[in-house]
């Protein structure tokens, strides 16, 4: 079972702007400036999609956007997002079972790989490790722990509500940045927010 938020697309950006304020967008906005013009840009897991649309403020056209969604009620939401005169191609699907074809210049994971469980991880990152390019970046945004006390506190309380409202399968987060390392890919910039608890991160094979 894939991660589903169709119970949570209905509050799920509010609930995020009430625990962190405006942290969860601006770590997902912060290196969107780094995309290349007329890229062929891959966005696994994007809920509401609110992204398209900031992606597209810097880009106006010239894009095209593939955004992979499982969530059905998250998928109708981003419908409605103002995209330009980007070209945009929704699926509704797991992103393991999407039968796309590889040459992404951008990969974008927004808050994707951490709510996975293992062995979704390993099909998932596989599946995005074969889709960019070898010149391709990934621009990968996750919570991640550093040692502060709260952290783990926070991490769990998010896990056990949206496992027990059926949105997420795992109970702890995935070694996010060891695979990163493990298929050889290098962090070309980082970003942390809300006190090191969210790191975005650029990727270059």
């Amino acid at each position: 079972m894939a991660s589903n938020y169709d119970n949570a697309a209905w509050f799920y950006d509010r609930l995020s702007r009430i625990i962190y304020g405006k942290a969860l967008i601006t770590a997902q906005t912060a290196f969107l400036y780094l995309i290349p013009a007329n890229s062929n840009i891959l966005i696994a897991g994007g809920g509401t999609g609110w992204l398209i649309e900031a992606i597209s403020k810097l880009h106006p056209s010239g894009l095209n956007i593939t955004y992979v969604e499982l969530s059905e009620k998250m998928m109708a939401l981003s419908k409605k997002r103002n995209t330009g005169a980007n070209t945009v191609i929704y699926i509704n699907a797991p992103i393991e079972e999407a039968s796309l074809q590889a040459g992404f210049d951008v990969i974008i994971t927004p808050f994707l790989l951490d709510s996975l469980s293992p062995a979704t991880f390993d099909k998932v990152f596989n599946t995005l490790d074969s889709l960019l390019k070898t010149t391709g970046i990934w621009l990968n945004t996750d919570f991640q722990l550093t040692g502060k006390w709260w952290q783990p506190i926070l991490l769990k309380c998010m896990y056990i509500f949206f496992r027990m409202i059926g949105c997420v399968e795992n109970v702890e987060l995935p070694l996010i940045k060891q695979r990163f390392n493990r298929n050889g890919y290098q962090p070309q910039k980082e970003q942390t927010f809300f006190g090191e608890f969210i790191a975005a991160t650029i990727y270059k094979k």
